[in-house]
């Protein structure tokens, strides 16, 4: 998923965020706000790793939530033609 692709869907992924790195706060992701920079920023910040590692976190996690979407939307493509 691509930055353009989460900053869209933000609103929807926000709970996903928060799941995933819980001492995120409520203003962290306002700020946040869908920007894939600042998300990797706030975890590094929040969870003293280095960017390195906050972007291999979100790059991995972005990948994980792509997938699902797309698995998601081609199981309820097969439903119709079905």
């Amino acid at each position: 998923m691509n930055s353009d692709q989460m900053a869209g869907k933000w609103k929807q992924m926000k709970g996903a965020v928060k799941a995933k790195w819980g001492k995120l706060t409520d203003d962290d992701l306002d700020v946040i706000n869908g920007q894939k920079e600042q998300l990797v920023g706030r975890i590094q910040e929040r969870y003293g790793i280095a960017k390195e590692e906050a972007q291999r976190q979100v790059d991995d996690w972005s990948r994980v939530q792509s997938d699902q979407e797309k698995y998601a939307t081609d199981r309820d493509l097969d439903r119709k033609a079905s």
